[in-house]
């Protein structure tokens, strides 16, 4: 499966590259787009849930990996209120 990396920057200014196992973080997120915290969140939570199950259906088991970059994020997204903005930086 092709990996992707998408690099963020969170509202404090700190940026962080990300993995994603699969190209479905394409479909969730748009490299230079701003979204509000929550938004993020959700989006990047969906898009990982998603990229560790096309791993699971290709090789019978979770992408532990994206399952580990979702809750770096959930952990993330607690420092922050949820109208702050966080932007998708790019993604290859």
């Amino acid at each position: 499966m092709p990996e992707v990396t998408f690099r963020i920057r969170w509202p404090d200014g700190v940026e962080e590259a990300c993995y994603s196992p699969s190209t479905v973080i394409f479909d969730h997120l748009t490299a230079g787009q701003a979204y509000r915290v929550d938004e993020f969140d959700a989006r990047s939570r969906k898009a990982l849930d998603l990229a560790a199950e096309r791993v699971a259906a290709k090789y019978g088991f979770r992408c532990t990996s994206a399952d580990a970059q979702a809750e770096k994020i959930a952990a993330a997204v607690a420092r922050y209120n949820a109208e702050e903005i966080v932007t998708c930086l790019s993604i290859r």
